[in-house]
């Protein structure tokens, strides 16, 4: 009997069966699939980790799970690792917590990796408040999982706590590749996402699931590529040029966040001098309302320089978000940008914004409104596409929010649109409005120019010189809508020269952040 057996291999060590398993865990998919990897242009899990964490902080867990190999007598050959790789790391001293897909096995596909691994790095995360970042590039799911455990379950992971993390610690997801189905997910269900042009694409189903499930050919790049979902569906916030490009995105957005909800974030060392005053900008916005000017030069102005960081350009232009600093402090700043849409709220921009305020209220980042807004965007098309209901939304979010908030008018606030500068009742019922202006700001329920045409129509129409006439009207209520009539009943708590303005909101700040500091620890809310 013993003859017929194959040979019994000799037995390692403890310690040797350790190292072997550990070397064969960092191979990944073998010398062809990293080759194979590298031929398309993109680093391997590990490389990406190594590029985007600081040196030499990468802690892996779990790096022996995976498939093993054992001969007759049960004696470890060797392992087929996971294709998820996950641990703890620092990212400018801070700590995270970072998830890679492994694209050189089986494609990152959910059939070859171990679920119970990334959802332990998602549950790490959680538990601990700290941070968590995915990298990923998977094939999604694979039929072949049925053969493999001769079963199937109803879709769903019931220990992946994605909805709390959101609500406590920030959460980045990257796209490096094909992100199909439960990957698409990881990308999308963060505060902040990005994806590399040409290289990335995000979709519930690829090419092959469209075709076989409504027969639509397309490929991947016009399913979900950069232009797809950081221009038309909001679904990516950023596109990168590169995954360097990528990952330095990255490291800035968390720059500006809390470890979690129970901590402020870190105040940066500033060598921006808060007095300073550019006189350009008291020149900055034209007085004709017809001409457009430049919102991100007055942004680079305004706040300390080098600190501006914009999420989702590309998508609702009409209104900018991005993070900023004044005197070192961290804060969310939204203004409006004339030359897209004239700065007017589309349903995009709507969406764009109700995101971005909820992610400034979670973790206690004041917000500061520079606002140019001719109102909600109309006619035909926006009304099909439910704007209003997206400027509600928007409106619901700024009325819910805890943080402090200052509202500057550079030139137009009107109607809905213009309602939004600031929280007019707040969360226990009231707010302070605490808003300023620019000499060259006006507002009211309608812009003067199509408010005389309407509330004048007949008399315009039967005037000997029209054009005459309704230029005389408009010049009387332009008098009657200036800035300053408004600050005589103190509808705004002042006047401010454009010069001034970084010096007030420097001034601001402060009291600002003593307000957020007693928030920390006290409440985090939901973040939708």
């Amino acid at each position: 009997m013993q003859g017929d057996q194959p040979p019994r291999q000799a037995q390692l060590s403890l310690f040797e069966e350790l190292e072997v398993r550990r070397t064969q865990a960092l191979e990944m998919g073998g010398p062809e699939g990293i080759a194979k990897q590298h031929s398309l242009g993109k680093l391997t899990a590990r490389e990406r980790i190594d590029l985007l964490v600081d040196a030499g902080t990468f802690t892996e867990m779990g790096l022996l799970a995976g498939k093993g190999s054992y001969d007759a007598q049960g004696v470890f050959r060797s392992l087929k690792p996971s294709n998820a790789i996950m641990g703890t790391a620092e990212i400018a001293e801070r700590r995270i917590v970072v998830s890679a897909d492994d694209f050189t096995i089986r494609g990152g596909s959910s059939e070859s990796t171990v679920s119970d691994k990334w959802l332990y790095a998602e549950r790490y995360a959680h538990q601990m408040r700290l941070p968590i970042v995915r990298l990923v590039e998977t094939a999604g799911g694979s039929v072949r999982i049925l053969e493999q455990n001769q079963s199937t379950k109803l879709p769903g992971y019931s220990t992946w706590p994605w909805a709390q993390q959101l609500a406590q610690a920030p959460v980045v997801g990257v796209a490096l590749g094909a992100c199909a189905g439960l990957g698409a997910v990881k990308v999308a269900a963060s505060h902040f996402s990005v994806m590399v042009r040409g290289m990335a694409q995000v979709f519930a189903g690829g090419p092959p699931v469209v075709k076989r499930g409504i027969g639509e050919e397309i490929d991947k790049e016009s399913l979900g590529g950069s232009a797809v979902h950081t221009r038309s569906s909001g679904v990516v916030t950023n596109e990168a040029v590169s995954e360097a490009d990528a990952f330095d995105q990255v490291r800035r957005f968390l720059s500006y966040l809390p470890q979690n909800v129970w901590q402020a974030p870190a105040r940066f060392a500033c060598q921006d001098d808060r007095l300073r005053a550019d006189a350009w900008l008291d020149e900055a916005i034209p007085l004709d309302t017809r001409k457009i000017y430049d919102i991100r030069k007055i942004l680079q102005s305004v706040f300390d320089r080098d600190s501006l960081f914009e999420m989702g350009r590309s998508f609702g232009g009409s209104t900018v978000t991005m993070f900023g600093r004044l005197d070192g402090v961290a804060v969310g700043i939204l203004a409006n940008d004339p030359r897209v849409m004239g700065g007017a709220l589309t349903l995009q921009a709507a969406r764009k914004m109700e995101r971005f305020i909820d992610l400034c209220d979670t973790f206690h980042l004041p917000i500061v409104n520079l606002v140019d807004q001719p109102g909600v965007m109309f006619g035909r098309d926006a009304e099909k596409a439910g704007t209003m209901q997206a400027a509600i939304k928007a409106i619901a979010a700024i009325e819910q929010a805890c943080v402090p908030w200052c509202a500057v008018v550079l030139r137009r606030a009107f109607g809905v649109g213009g309602q939004m500068h600031a929280p007019q009742h707040g969360p226990d019922g009231y707010s302070l409005l605490h808003r300023f202006a620019w000499p060259t700001a006006r507002w009211g329920s309608i812009p003067i120019e199509g408010g005389v045409a309407a509330a004048y129509k007949r008399e315009l129409q039967e005037a000997e010189d029209p054009a005459g006439r309704q230029q005389a009207l408009e010049a009387y209520y332009q008098q009657l809508s200036s800035p300053f009539r408004t600050a005589e009943r103190f509808g705004v708590v002042d006047i401010v020269r454009p010069r001034d303005t970084r010096a007030l909101l420097c001034g601001w700040v402060k009291d600002a952040y003593a307000v957020t500091q007693g928030q920390i620890g006290i409440r985090y809310r939901t973040f939708r």
